[in-house]
């Protein structure tokens, strides 16, 4: 399976997996204290979060190689360290009458209805889209529910689109709430997308849904792969860029909605 990375302190050594250890990696002058964790994954993933830095490796891979991963996105670490140093994380997300909320690129403004039975997308008088909650009940719970609603609907069109000029049989299409990957593409389970990504511009959703449609014709990242992702989305690497930079304002809604700005490497 291959997917695209997205879209979460190191604890005392004796409540560590036994799968886990510290290591210390240079960036310039400064001394960088990173965890880490060996697993049956097939690939590298670096994180940065309130608790620190973590690589995630596969089973026996050798330290050399993960240092080589690291010293390779040196600049994105520098700047998610400076980040972690400039001010806290996003607050979360407030359900309130009038606020407003990014979909697919616009502000979707919500309102708190006591009589409604459920959630209703509709048109404001100013001609933009709200999205009208009932009063009662788990508001939370109800406002992820009509999200993942628009975002399935909104994915499996544009998965049929690529698709349809790659010239490959649309798989089944699925949202996943993975903490480490945008999307994912396996020949068992078809094509999952994050349901977070509905909050980001259309051009970058179409960036993930092209990544991995072209996982379709080729399941690794060799240029062949990267060359159909072109064909598909020749800016694909300023909407790459780009995600990375917006998806770390993204919306915090869910309690447990703590996504870590991470980078992986399938």
């Amino acid at each position: 399976m291959f997917g695209l990375s997205g879209p979460g302190s190191s604890s005392a050594s004796r409540s560590r997996p036994a799968n886990s250890r510290e290591q210390v990696f240079h960036l310039g002058e400064r001394e960088i204290r990173y965890l880490l964790r060996f697993s049956q994954r097939r690939s590298l993933a670096l994180q940065v979060d309130p608790r620190g830095v973590r690589v995630a490796a596969p089973f026996g891979t050798p330290v050399s190689q993960v240092e080589a991963f690291v010293a390779q996105h040196r600049d994105w670490l520098e700047r998610q360290l400076s980040r972690q140093l400039a001010g806290p994380r996003p607050v979360a997300f407030e359900i309130v009458d009038g606020a407003l909320l990014p979909v697919l690129g616009e502000q979707v403004r919500i309102s708190i209805a006591e009589r409604s039975r459920g959630a209703r997308w509709r048109r404001t008088p100013d001609g933009g889209e709200g999205l009208e909650l009932p009063g009662g009940g788990d508001l939370q719970q109800t406002l992820v529910r009509a999200l993942r609603m628009r975002a399935i609907g909104w994915y499996r069109e544009r998965v049929a689109e690529y698709c349809l000029r790659l010239g490959v049989s649309c798989p089944k299409v699925g949202l996943t709430a993975a903490r480490t990957r945008w999307g994912s593409c396996s020949s068992r389970t078809g094509i999952r997308l994050h349901w977070r990504l509905v909050h980001l511009r259309p051009e970058l959703i179409d960036y993930v849904v092209a990544h991995e449609v072209a996982h379709l014709r080729e399941m690794n990242h060799s240029p062949r792969f990267w060359a159909v992702v072109e064909s598909l989305c020749p800016q694909w690497r300023a909407a790459r860029a780009a995600l990375r930079t917006e998806s770390a304002g993204l919306p915090r809604i869910e309690a447990q909605d703590g996504y870590d700005n991470l980078m992986q490497e399938d």
